[in-house]
């Protein structure tokens, strides 16, 4: 799978150099995403409930940390703060909080995911993993938004998905 877009078309020559980031992929899945930020030296903690991608990332990544976590669980993991979070479709409501505790003071939230449009369209169309309108913008109106988009991408497959997207920072300096 491909990095997402989202990151690879940021502007990141106004941040620290890559390899100095400390990054938190969230329901990593293969850990792709996470893995563009390692492969530039960033110290990545990959997190998923399900390691069957964690062997090729620890050989590719020994620098990096991987943990295998339920999310949804309740029992959240006790991570410190990051200068950047990833979050990709995944969609666990009640994480939100969590995840804006997880930025460091300047840090970037990464977050694109299904909207409620794409039931239309096929999977996911389970109202429980689709973001309702402006959702993302309402849930981390404390940061500093960068980038906003809802509508329509085209995945790898050249399909089209309904998606949110949201960059933006804690320019306020939240902490736990």
């Amino acid at each position: 799978m491909n990095t997402a877009n989202l990151i690879t078309t940021f502007s990141w020559g106004n941040y620290s150099p890559l390899n100095t980031l400390k990054v938190l992929d969230l329901a990593c899945g293969s850990g792709h995403n996470g893995a563009w930020f390692a492969e530039r030296g960033a110290d990545v903690t990959f997190v998923d409930r399900n390691a069957e991608a964690f062997p090729a990332l620890q050989e590719a990544f020994p620098h990096c940390d991987l943990l295998q976590a339920d999310l949804e669980s309740g029992a959240l993991p006790a991570l410190g703060q990051f200068d950047v979070v990833l979050v990709f479709n995944y969609l666990h409501r009640p994480l939100m909080p969590w995840i804006t505790q997880r930025l460091a003071a300047g840090g970037l939230l990464f977050y694109e995911t299904f909207n409620r449009a794409q039931a239309a369209l096929g999977k996911p169309s389970n109202p429980e993993f689709l973001l309702q309108e402006a959702e993302l913008l309402h849930t981390f109106a404390k940061l500093e938004t960068l980038h906003y988009f809802e509508g329509k991408l085209i995945n790898n497959n050249a399909q089209p998905q309904e998606k949110a997207q949201l960059i933006a920072r804690n320019s306020a300096g939240f902490s736990d």
